[in-house]
């Protein structure tokens, strides 16, 4: 049966605190849930629908347990994912003295291993001082260049007694790795001079053998990070969930080989999205336009209010008037033109100050925050230029073509897009999880919209925010008009002793006007229990900084989102809540999702989008890119 909750509407804006199903660092217990109970609670201490529950015999007539603790024990807490100190891929020293084994089999992956001895040309120089290069590479790089050598293949990148126009072409390529976001610096490779003295050609060509298999080495490493990244994601935190792409390097070596044009197979290999090519293209506008820092600064601390002062209005003004579009500063000239440098916050200067409020989309109230000042003052190019890194970084960690229907959940933009037929046919604005309590970074695949949806308490919930109130007031989610079973047997709260453990205790929260997922949620099913939901607390989509949920995705117009993803209207969506019913309907065809967390990402106008980094997570990921560079340039 349908529970309905009927008292107070808003008590949902209170239930929003313990939406989703994530684990999370740092929650407040007791103090919520008491302010709940004061709101929700009747005078005899019993919801209507617990007292007719229990008459109609849906408790057991005992308590489950029969006995209370003496004393209650400690309270215990469950913790969430946390960030790590980065750890890049060891390297080791490629096992070059087995390139002048005469005993070698096919060692290349993939290939079928013979006993039949490859003959070696043991007459020529240059191969038998291969055996003395000293390179350093991960071990999956390392075990592709002795499958490659050791079985006597042609040498990549030398022409006689120099380096080849295609290992010249290659060194062009990995020089200019920073286009493409990636940090040149990484595959760095000194080619010898074709100028040498004939009396030491001995040692020019053993620093022939030392490019020709480090450049390999470089060029695999290239390949391998502008294909997937240069990091591994899941070993920046737990909030990042990938799995990560796999290169065949084996294959690389041998197109390499048998390539033409090394340049354009190299470029070839760079992800070729509408999203990542954006991105590229903005990074190289910005790097040939890098001038000094000529931002305007503006130190305002709490709020600036319409009617008030403040010495920080003359330089408000002038990032308004650096940073507003043409069309807001053709409208509002004459505000600009006439302004004396005074501190007065003026109705003309509120005018001006709400119109730029809201073309950067924010809350157009006139009043001056820390939000706003941040979209006055703009990010430097080297700010903009590092995002652009991080992003592309990132962008490879995602499939290199989105495809042509899919949602993108964008976190600092607290924004959500859904994509049909390549083109954005709807967005809307999110609440996302809270700094102590983050949203993932991972991909799915939308499955199911279920409408009037129970609510499933997570047992990080029951623990760090029930439990404390639960343990003084056993009666606590018995008033709240809360579900409570043991071992799936449904039982009153009084009934649990809840100083034991709860791992058998489960919570769920029934349909209703106020309950905490809405009217609707749309499953992706994952291991975070992420997922996007209505919410009774619509003002909170008002804030310009909507980082509050526990991990989930709020929604601002759910049922427009559900019409899309199912295909339907918001009519339809309409009359299957007004139902009443708790029903869960399957999407037509299952389509990606994508949480994902960008500092800058490009909009539907092609123009790239930059964003406050809510989480912190850039200045992980530049702590990634340290550590492995510093791994990287270590040889010999």
């Amino acid at each position: 049966m349908i529970l309905r909750q009927t008292r107070l509407k808003n008590v949902g804006a209170l239930a929003l605190a313990l939406t989703c199903g994530v684990a999370f660092f740092g929650a407040q217990p007791a103090s919520a849930g008491t302010l709940l109970d004061f709101l929700r609670s009747n005078k005899h201490g019993q919801t209507k629908q617990t007292q007719q529950r229990i008459e109609r015999g849906e408790f057991p007539a005992q308590p489950v347990f029969e006995e209370k603790a003496a004393e209650s024990k400690p309270l215990p807490k469950v913790s969430g994912p946390r960030y790590y100190t980065y750890k890049a891929d060891s390297l080791r020293l490629v096992a070059s003295s087995k390139f002048a084994d005469p005993l070698v089999t096919g060692a290349i992956a993939g290939e079928t291993a013979t006993t039949t001895p490859i003959s070696i040309d043991a007459g020529s120089e240059q191969r038998r001082l291969l055996t003395e290069a000293k390179v350093r590479a991960t071990d999956e790089i390392a075990k592709v260049l002795e499958g490659y050598y050791g079985s006597n293949k042609p040498l990549l990148w030398i022409n006689g007694n120099a380096v080849s126009d295609k290992g010249k072409a290659a060194l062009a390529v990995l020089s200019d790795a920073d286009a493409v976001g990636l940090d040149a610096r990484d595959y760095s490779v000194v080619a010898p001079s074709d100028q040498y003295d004939s009396m030491d050609e001995a040692g020019h060509n053993r620093a022939l053998m030392q490019f020709e298999l480090e450049l390999s080495a470089k060029m695999l490493a290239y390949v391998q990070d502008t294909v997937r990244g240069r990091v591994d994601p899941n070993k920046i935190s737990g909030y990042h969930d990938f799995k990560r792409k796999t290169v065949n390097l084996s294959g690389v070596l041998k197109v390499a080989a048998a390539s033409p044009d090394i340049a354009a197979y190299l470029g070839s290999r760079t992800p070729s999205g509408q999203q990542f090519s954006l991105l590229k293209a903005e990074l190289a506008k910005l790097r040939a336009e890098q001038k000094d820092d000529d931002r305007v600064v503006v130190t305002l601390t709490g709020l600036l209010k319409p009617g008030s002062s403040s010495d920080q209005m003359a330089n408000i003004v002038a990032a308004i008037g650096k940073h507003g579009s043409d069309a807001l500063k053709v409208d509002h000239a004459l505000t600009l033109s006439s302004y004396t440098q005074t501190p007065e916050y003026t109705p003309e200067l509120v005018e001006l100050v709400e119109a730029f409020q809201k073309e950067r989309g924010l809350k157009p109230d006139g009043v001056i925050g820390q939000a706003t000042v941040r979209a006055m003052v703009g990010d430097s190019d080297a700010d903009k230029i590092n995002k652009l890194v991080v992003a592309l970084e990132q962008a490879r960690w995602l499939p290199a073509d989105l495809g042509s229907r899919y949602v993108f959940i964008n976190q600092p933009a607290y924004m959500v897009y859904y994509h049909n037929n390549n083109q954005e046919e709807l967005s809307m604005r999110t609440v996302v999880g809270s700094r102590s309590n983050q949203t993932y970074f991972f991909q799915d695949e939308v499955e199911t919209v279920e409408f009037n949806p129970f609510w499933g308490v997570p047992q990080s919930i029951i623990i760090n925010e029930m439990l404390p109130k639960l343990r003084s007031d056993p009666s606590y989610l018995d008033r709240l008009g809360y579900e409570v079973a043991v071992n799936g047997q449904a039982v009153s709260s009084t009934s649990v002793d809840w100083n034991g453990s709860t791992n058998s205790i489960s919570v769920r929260q029934p349909p209703s006007g106020d309950n905490a997922l809405g009217e609707l949620k749309i499953l992706f099913p994952n291991s975070h229990a992420i997922y996007m939901h209505d919410t009774p607390s619509k003002s909170f989509f008002k804030r310009d900084v909507r980082a509050l949920s526990h991990g989930c995705v709020r929604l601002d117009d759910p049922r427009a989102m559900a019409a899309a993803v199912l295909g339907t209207t918001v009519e339809d969506v309409a009359k299957q809540i007004a139902a009443g019913k708790n029903k869960a309907v399957q999407v037509p065809e299952k389509f990606p999702v994508y949480v994902a967390y960008f500092t800058a990402w490009p909009n539907k106008d092609n123009v790239v989008e930059y964003f406050d980094d809510v989480y912190g997570r850039d200045a992980y990921v530049n702590k990634a890119f340290e550590t492995t560079s510093k791994a990287r340039a270590v040889q010999g």
